[in-house]
């Protein structure tokens, strides 16, 4: 099977306030269907979903808080970028969880989160050794040289 990321489903408690709140962050809110909205990235398709009615078609129980083990990402060129996201991130609703600091790995990140609580990091990474941000602006992993 082709290893293809399609779709991030979010479950949140209020689908047209994650909307918003998503919308505001400079998402497109391309299909809005009432219980189900889905937003276009240069990569996988943000859908976010009723939480109760997510997990209930997962077939969990709705019930947790905290840490979920789960970041998202959105990887940026320059460390400059990375502030401008995550003031607009911040303008928009979002939460800081940590602010933008320079890493031991030589990159520029941040954590924040959603309406919801589901954790973002807004990062850039200089090196080009592993990853990179193609012409498109998806991330790409670099082969190993054999």
């Amino acid at each position: 099977m082709d290893q293809s990321l399609s779709l991030v489903t979010l479950g949140v408690r209020d689908v047209a306030h994650a909307a918003d709140f998503y919308e505001r962050a400079g998402f497109e809110r391309r299909h809005d269907l009432g219980d189900i909205v889905f937003l276009p990235t240069t990569g996988p398709v943000l859908a976010l979903y009723g939480w109760d009615a997510l997990a209930e078609d997962a077939g969990v129980a709705p019930a947790g808080e905290g840490f979920r083990g789960v970041t998202l990402a959105v990887n940026l060129d320059s460390a400059e970028e990375v502030d401008t996201a995550f003031d607009a991130w911040l303008a928009a609703g979002a939460t800081s969880v940590r602010a933008p600091v320079a890493k031991e790995w030589g990159g520029y990140s941040g954590y924040l989160a959603d309406p919801d609580g589901h954790l973002w990091e807004i990062a850039f990474n200089p090196s080009q050794a592993l990853m990179r941000i193609n012409a498109q602006g998806r991330l790409e992993l670099v082969r190993p040289a054999d």
